[in-house]
């Protein structure tokens, strides 16, 4: 009988998808109506309208084999040179077509930038709250994963909790902002004083340390914030990017790695990473999402629906009584159990058909994650349940 880790990975879904596979079974027995499913980041704010078009042109062209078949294991040349095109206008970072390596989506993006980045006793830095698949990745390349826990103060980045945690082992260090699950933009200052514990860091142990730049929700960002472009901060960044949030196509699978000629060892690192890609078997991402990007990498999404979600559900929360974290960028917002554990206030509250996932497997125990990315009327439509269900705990 075959028992190994991979079996129990396969067997048993993450928590959040658990939770989103509860829900549909839950809708199929009362009526999606009267179910409130906040457990996963999948955008209800239709793709931009340049995007429908394309896909429509696409979908209309002759050649079959230009749309539909192999590109280089890379990313199609063209793709790569529109979005460097962009990248450099954006943040004038001098970014090439050869600095490109397409994946399908983020997670890839991720493990073969850690796995080409692992050595012997590579250790990666993770700031807690974190997307809970970082255990996954990382333990799956041979890394190890250290972890910085989260300051439930205000959920922000400081260098002083963060410098302890170094030591002759680090490889790299994963930033996520803004984050997934507290919807927290870390700010250019505090970005900046990372980048020179790097590079002292650096210095003192004889090799580059590395900050891995995981941005799929880099455009989604409110009340006058600013996502720094931390490879403009940090010579030695590697970007992991994904259009599924900015574009509303978490489907598609469609995202890159970013290896700037100033980081360190570059051309190495790159080949290394699309060696490691080639190892996981991430090659050649999906041609017609590529093409879709192509024409579409400059189109900015519609934050108004996020932004009004964020505020409706804060407003309304807080006022019942409940504890939030107001987040600045992404679409979710973390709230304290107000009884009992995360885990316990998750199942408590699926009795009023309120589907919240706890944040321990987020490093953040005691909270709970809400995506904001829901519709606007659910959101309307679960506030009586949200309020029935904090007056019977307390």
């Amino acid at each position: 009988m075959l028992v190994n880790e991979m079996v129990q990975l396969g067997a048993k879904r993450s928590g959040i998808r658990e939770l989103f596979e509860y829900g549909l079974k839950r809708k199929a027995e009362v009526g999606a109506e009267n179910v409130f499913d906040f457990s996963i980041g999948n955008p209800s704010v239709p793709a931009p309208q340049a995007v429908q078009e394309a896909y429509k042109a696409l979908a209309a062209r002759p050649d079959t084999v230009k749309v539909h078949g192999y590109t280089s294991a890379t990313g199609a040349m063209s793709v790569r040179e529109a979005v460097a095109k962009n990248l450099d206008e954006r943040f004038h970072c001098g970014a090439r077509a050869q600095n490109l390596f397409f994946t399908c989506g983020a997670a890839p993006a991720l493990m073969s930038t850690m796995k080409a980045m692992r050595v012997e006793g590579a250790e990666f830095i993770v700031l807690a709250p974190y997307f809970p698949e970082y255990p996954t990745f990382i333990h799956a390349v041979g890394g190890k994963m250290v972890t910085v826990p989260a300051n439930t103060e205000d959920f922000d980045l400081h260098v002083e909790e963060v410098e302890p945690y170094f030591t002759e082992h680090t490889q790299a260090i994963l930033v996520n902002s803004p984050n997934n699950p507290s919807g927290v933009v870390y700010k250019k200052e505090a970005l900046e004083a990372l980048a020179e514990l790097l590079r002292k860091k650096s210095a003192e142990y004889g090799h580059p340390i590395y900050l891995i730049a995981d941005e799929p929700y880099r455009e989604l960002v409110f009340d006058g914030y600013e996502t720094p472009f931390i490879p403009n901060l940090y010579e030695n960044t590697v970007v992991c990017y994904s259009w599924s949030k900015s574009l509303s196509l978490p489907g598609e699978r469609i995202g890159y790695v970013y290896v700037p000629d100033r980081c360190a060892d570059s051309v190495d690192l790159f080949n290394a990473v699309a060696g490691s890609a080639r190892a996981l078997g991430h090659i050649c991402a999906p041609a017609t999402s590529q093409y879709i990007v192509e024409q579409c990498c400059g189109v900015m999404p519609n934050i108004k629906a996020y932004d009004e979600n964020r505020k409706t559900l804060y407003e309304a929360l807080t006022g019942y009584g409940y504890t939030c974290v107001y987040p600045h960028g992404a679409f979710y917002m973390l709230i304290k159990a107000p009884f009992g554990t995360a885990l316990e206030f998750s199942e408590k509250a699926k009795e009023y058909n309120i589907l919240v996932p706890p944040c321990e497997p987020f490093g953040c125990p005691g909270y709970l994650r809400l995506s904001t990315c829901v519709s606007h009327d659910m959101i309307l439509r679960s506030l009586p349940a949200f309020k029935a269900l904090i007056e019977q705990g307390c």
